[in-house]
């Protein structure tokens, strides 16, 4: 029987590992995808929010500013990019004023450190780009943009790294409970276990009301981007905000902390948990509303766009507790916005839960921090000539548009919860994020990953079951 099963390898479920093998527990994460990072964790908006927008006393409020505060240190010790460029909440009519002013009192009561609201001159002079027809803005210092990607997979290598095993393409199917734990029927066998945390994002509502008479509603909410070419990467410095709606925080324009240029969310609920297209209604609903932040925007520099699923809970708050009636059984459901930003301290807080349950002592020899994969396209001269002394595969480039090396890509398979799909090496190199969108290396990349996995191609997939990259060998076979 394990210690403890965490369902859902996202950013929280990623989070609450990290933790957790810091003390001596066997922990098992199964995940219904191939890899990890595969829901909610790879299309969102990559923010660090710096904690105003959320109810002074909430759950929310508490693990936003405790995330904000872990995050910078977290990338030293984890080497994931993370950028503190600060945020501007725009107002845009003085009779607004006062809902400025309300974020700004709620912030100070969350202990946001350095918020003010300044001057629309003082906004120009930062952004120039901003539209003229703005009064004042709600300036946080603390606001940051972090890769979303690289956090999740960071800590998951890290746990993995410190004990913690991962288990993939594995659907929860039924949780039943037991004299000592719960058994967990899934798409590969059953699994007991003592304890489960309960951190499946838009499906955490399925896991919860197997267990629990006090049934929950995670609705998906649809939110879709346009992500912009490198080339005007620095149209804007800052997050640049509008005044939140009870949908959530609008529609942003950022810098990305890889020099793209982002824009979106759109917000929709809907009820299918898998739909995650785009529509034409909704990015021309995004280009509309973030034009009124920014008029010229450079929309025909737009190389991709994308859906993400935020799960939302009607109580609008983060479930973080020990399911009532079901002892050893936590929910870590609901994490919307500012999940991305909270999940450190999520982690940080369901491992104590965890301790007052079920106590276990620390590791001796816990490894706290983990080395990422060496960037060519950053590196110095001397970096990179030591690099391809080390090893010549870096100095064979793959993917053109984000200079992205064979040696990285090797690395991204055969490091922990080494990548075994197209997307996983996107994710972990950004091989194909660039502008041709792996138009041009994708093949390569297929025939790398056959290589190092032992597989044939045909067996190469973009993102696990049913996504297969080749269809057949010659014409005759399609």
């Amino acid at each position: 029987m394990r210690d403890i099963v965490i369902i859902g390898a996202g950013v929280t479920g990623s989070a609450v590992a990290r933790e957790l093998s810091r003390y001596q527990y066997d922990v098992l994460v199964v995940e219904a995808n191939s890899d990890v990072c595969e829901g909610t964790s790879k299309a969102n908006s990559g923010i660090v929010h710096a904690g105003f927008d959320t109810e002074p006393g909430s759950m929310m409020a508490k693990m936003n500013i405790r995330g904000n505060e872990m995050m910078e240190q977290l990338s030293k010790d984890l080497d994931f990019p993370f950028k503190r460029n600060g945020s501007l909440v725009l107002c845009f009519d003085e009779k607004d004023m006062d809902q400025l002013v309300y974020l700004l009192e709620k912030g100070q009561k969350n202990g946001v450190p350095g918020l003010r609201i300044i001057t629309k001159e003082e906004v120009k002079e930062m952004e120039p780009n901003v539209t003229d027809d703005m009064v004042a803005a709600l300036y946080a210092p603390t606001g940051g943009i972090v890769c979303p990607f690289g956090l999740n997979i960071a800590m998951a290598e890290n746990a993995c790294e410190n004990g913690v095993e991962f288990q993939f393409d594995t659907e929860v199917q039924n949780i039943m409970p037991m004299e000592g734990g719960y058994r967990l029927e899934t798409s590969r066998g059953d699994i007991e276990t003592k304890m489960v945390v309960n951190a499946a994002g838009v499906y955490a509502d399925k896991f919860h009301n197997m267990v629990s008479e006090d049934k929950i509603e995670i609705i998906p909410r649809k939110g879709e981007y346009c992500l912009m070419d490198k080339k005007v990467g620095d149209f804007v410095k800052s997050t640049i905000f509008q005044l939140p709606t009870k949908y959530g925080k609008g529609v942003l324009v950022t810098p990305t902390v890889h020099g793209n240029l982002l824009a979106g969310p759109t917000a929709v609920d809907i009820e299918d948990k898998e739909n995650t297209q785009t529509t034409a209604e909704g990015l021309e609903e995004l280009l509309t509303k973030v034009k009124v932040s920014a008029p010229n925007i450079p929309t025909r520099q737009v190389i991709t766009s994308f859906t993400g699923l935020r799960a939302h809970w009607t109580g609008h708050e983060f479930i973080i507790k020990e399911v009532e009636g079901a002892s050893g059984f936590i929910d870590v459901a609901g994490i919307e916005s500012p999940g991305l930003t909270s999940s450190p301290a999520i982690g940080e807080y369901v491992a104590e839960l965890v301790r007052g349950i079920y106590p276990k002592e620390k590791k001796v020899h816990f490894k706290a921090t983990r080395k990422g994969i060496p960037n060519v396209a950053e590196a110095s001269f001397e970096e990179r000539q030591e690099l391809i002394r080390q090893n010549p595969a870096y100095a064979n480039v793959i993917c053109r548009c984000e200079v992205v090396t064979e040696g990285e890509i090797m690395d991204a398979i055969h490091r922990p919860l080494g990548a075994t799909t197209l997307d996983g090496i996107k994710r972990r190199t950004r091989a194909g994020m660039g502008r041709c969108q792996a138009g041009f290396c994708a093949p390569k990349q297929v025939e790398i990953l056959a290589r190092e996995l032992g597989k044939d191609v045909s067996e190469i997939t973009k993102s696990g079951e049913g996504s297969a990259f080749l269809t057949g060998y010659d014409k005759e076979d399609i």
